[in-house]
């Protein structure tokens, strides 16, 4: 058993729902078999527990594993080719790398540094976008277990519209998921997700491909994009004969609780109303809305049609990994949304970084907070001293103002050290 000492935020109550946020100052974990088997004030727990291995977190904070719902593997090597919208983005930038990971060794060489910068991010929980290859997928599998990464991943599949040797076919699609979904789907940590690039690149026997590999899958999951872009919306309503985007997916079975669709900045009512009837979240990425110019992302309206919405980095279009700087942009986002907006708080953002994650990905009961019960997937975060971080966390008034300054100033480089199922990570070399 090893008992954590720390002063720990986190947000067990949705703050969306009323829930406060939950600091203690100097509290104390007990965790057994990668497990919170107690917690309580580190003095109590210590008397408990004299002789359990200890670890003092002294200084800064201890906070859950962020989970990110949307975060391209193969676009790491591409972000901030700013000043283009989404299609010519793709076209210009992200596809031709996408399109290098046919290459196993420069696929392996990208999911390290992948795998890497998540968990230098602080990011314990992952929906991955994949790759276009099967074997690529195999060396982002193989990377994340190595480091004991949760992640959620599938091939990516598209017919149309891409660079040819991007396309597959329907057959070929569902037998080359089904194949990676039984080499990896519920082995260690990781798990398989039925993703077809995107409504514009997906003709419907394709998508009927991927519907009837997620029937296959009966406890997998689904993942695309819906509403990124206008000219894209514009695009996929003429190819699915004036149908909505959603209904491009819905016709096929693809929406449901299993369920995470990427952006969705320009929803109609009608959409909105169907995802929350399914339960089907929605997976927010402010950086890269901001960066290609998608739009401003309608928040409220998610909220009061009751559709869930977490965290996504995106990463080739956005601006790095830190879900941090996500919830950070969030913030911002709301704050120009005027009338519109929602007014967030610290609470709000650390929730959307890691609760929020957690139920979108079913995965709520398991990691999201640091409650008895819980895998301790935990970050620290503790800055360099004298850094403006540094110096605003200790002259913070309260718990909630040191966690706004750690979403306004946080960097990766302020993620000093992560667990995984209570096993510390350093990336690369694996659990230490």
């Amino acid at each position: 058993m090893t008992l954590f000492r720390a002063q720990t935020i986190d947000t067990p109550e949705d703050p969306f729902r009323g829930g406060a946020l939950r600091a203690d100052a100097d509290a104390g974990l007990l965790v057994e078999d990668g497990v919170i088997v107690e917690r309580d004030s580190f003095v109590r727990l210590r008397s408990r527990h004299p002789g359990a291995e200890l670890v003092e977190l002294t200084g800064g904070v201890l906070l859950p594993g962020l989970v990110d719902t949307h975060v391209h593997f193969p676009q790491v090597r591409v972000i901030g080719a700013l000043g283009m919208p989404l299609l010519e983005w793709l076209e210009r930038c992200a596809l031709p790398e996408e399109s290098r990971l046919a290459e196993v060794a420069y696929a392996r060489a990208v999911a390290a540094e992948f795998v890497d910068a998540l968990i230098g991010a602080g990011t314990t929980t992952a929906l991955v976008f994949g790759s276009h290859f099967a074997p690529a997928m195999d060396t982002l599998f193989e990377a994340a277990a190595a480091n004991g990464l949760r992640i959620t991943s599938g091939l990516v599949v598209s017919d149309r519209m891409l660079r040819a040797d991007l396309h597959t076919t329907a057959q070929r699609g569902y037998d080359e998921g089904l194949a990676l979904a039984r080499r990896w789907h519920g082995v260690g940590h990781s798990r398989y997700a039925v993703t077809p690039r995107f409504a514009l690149s997906c003709g419907d026997e394709l998508l009927a491909s991927c519907g009837d590999l997620h029937r296959e899958l009966t406890d997998g999951w689904f993942t695309s994009h819906i509403n990124e872009n206008l000219d894209e919306v514009a695009t996929v309503g003429r190819l699915f004969d004036g149908g909505s985007y959603l209904d491009s997916y819905d016709r096929h079975g693809l929406v449901g609780p299993r369920s995470v669709l990427a952006h969705n900045v320009h929803p109609t009512d009608a959409e909105l109303k169907r995802l929350a009837d399914a339960r089907t979240s929605v997976a927010h990425c402010p950086s890269s809305n901001a960066a290609l110019g998608s739009g401003m992302f309608p928040l409220q309206r998610h909220l009061a049609h009751g559709v869930p919405v977490a965290l996504g980095s995106d990463v080739g279009a956005g601006t790095g990994f830190s879900l941090l700087k996500e919830g950070l942009q969030a913030y911002l986002t709301q704050r120009l949304s005027g009338p519109d907006g929602v007014a967030l708080t610290a609470a709000h953002l650390l929730h959307l970084a890691t609760a929020a994650g957690a139920e979108a990905l079913g995965l709520r009961d398991q990691v999201g907070d640091l409650s008895v019960g819980r895998r301790f997937d935990a970050i620290w975060v503790r800055p360099t001293p004298g850094t403006p971080l540094d110096i605003g966390m200790r002259h913070a008034t309260d718990p909630e103002d040191a966690l706004a300054k750690v979403f306004a100033l946080g960097t990766p480089h302020d993620v000093a050290r992560v667990w995984i199922d209570g096993t510390r990570v350093d990336g690369a070399t694996a659990p230490v």
